[in-house]
């Protein structure tokens, strides 16, 4: 690849978990080179990180960034920002102004108030914005979805969602533990900001609907916790369907359990995150079905985002690297000024909307008592 898209990222420095995921994730399909940063929240650790790096373009703050590279006849192309959530506005808009492309860590902002202002600001730019929620980069949850769309299973009547998680059961002090329960820096949701918009985003990608209503009940198990640490959700989807949503990060023995089950008028579907290459097909009276990555059954829509043969594992590096370069084939098409293809998939600046509404909504039923509210 001799025409890399120029990238920059804001935040991920070398404490940072999720930077080294994106750094790896633009590299694996080799659409991207990495060339500047504003790597932490100090200048000092944002030298030292770019350093580690091999940057010679490093930079104290996101704004200071964001005007340089917009100057530079070789500035940046795209931006990853890769900051925790309070962050995500902020920088995002300074780059959408000076027409620098954004790809950004979920959930979208910490705050409504914020999201709708960051909606309003890609609406104003040039430029392209891309969330990474990973998990709808995976193969067989894009064979899920196709599946679907051209009605396999049916008009969908249910949709159970899960992701239960154990490494907050107790109260804990490190780094990624401790602004993720601060609401300050990680918005109103806890295990419903941090995992729960994972379970929603992918229980609307694949079944293709939109919820209007829900119903939530959240808990701070832990002592001393300001956000929730537990969800229950009832969800009505527009036209019918029905839908149920459990998000924990105290569930002991659940390392990272995403499952969604989504069941239509002739058959279900089933998918799990921790054996993510086998998706379960069952039509109503007939055996279970396993379809394989690549293998037989397995439809275009999963083909175009696998890499290697079947057998071989793709998991959550390789999720990632599929938001990175459907990312990629469109801001190419956009140099061109073009559309991209049709085919390529990716969350946009409104699924991250909704993901803070569904936040947002989940907070203010379980204040209520679970009652039920509009999204």
């Amino acid at each position: 690849m001799t025409d890399r898209i120029r990238l920059g990222m804001v935040g991920g420095g070398n404490d940072a978990f999720i930077g080294a995921v994106h750094r790896i994730a633009s590299r694996i399909d080799d659409q991207y080179e990495l060339v500047a940063g504003a790597l932490s929240s100090t200048p000092e650790k944002s030298r030292e990180s770019g350093a580690a790096l091999g940057l010679t373009r490093v930079y104290d703050d996101f704004k200071q960034m964001a005007i340089r590279e917009a100057r530079r006849k070789d500035g940046i192309e795209a931006v990853s920002i890769v900051t925790p959530n309070h962050v995500h506005y902020a920088a995002s808009r300074e780059f959408l102004k000076r027409g620098i492309h954004v790809i950004c860590d979920k959930p979208l902002t910490s705050t409504l108030a914020d999201a709708k202002k960051l909606v309003k600001a890609a609406e104003a730019s040039d430029a392209l914005f891309v969330l990474t929620h990973n998990y709808t980069g995976y193969p067989m949850v894009r064979q899920a979805r196709a599946m679907v769309a051209a009605g396999e299973i049916g008009a969908v009547r249910v949709v159970q969602v899960e992701y239960p998680q154990d490494w907050l059961t107790i109260e804990q002090d490190f780094k990624q533990a401790e602004w993720r329960t601060d609401p300050a820096r990680s918005g109103a949701g806890g295990s419903t900001g941090d995992i729960g918009t994972h379970a929603y985003n992918l229980a609307c990608f694949i079944s293709g609907l939109e919820a209007s209503e829900l119903a939530a009940d959240l808990d701070a198990f832990v002592p001393g916790r300001r956000v929730d640490d537990n969800a229950h959700v009832m969800l009505r989807f527009k036209g019918g369907a029905k839908g149920m949503l459990w998000s924990s990060q105290v569930a002991p023995g659940n390392e990272n359990a995403l499952r969604i089950r989504i069941y239509g008028e002739t058959g279900g579907l089933e998918w799990a995150q921790e054996d993510p290459n086998y998706l379960w097909h069952t039509p109503f009276g007939e055996p279970k079905r396993l379809i394989t990555r690549n293998g037989a059954g397995a439809g275009d829509a999963a083909a175009r985002v696998s890499r290697i043969p079947p057998g071989h594992p793709e998991g959550y590096l390789e999720g990632f690297a599929t938001i990175y370069s459907e990312a990629a084939q469109a801001i190419r098409a956009h140099r061109k000024g073009e559309a991209a293809p049709a085919d390529v998939v990716y969350p946009t600046v409104s699924d991250g909307l909704k993901g803070v509404q569904f936040v947002d909504a989940c907070v203010r039923s379980s204040q209520r008592n679970a009652a039920w509210v509009t999204l």
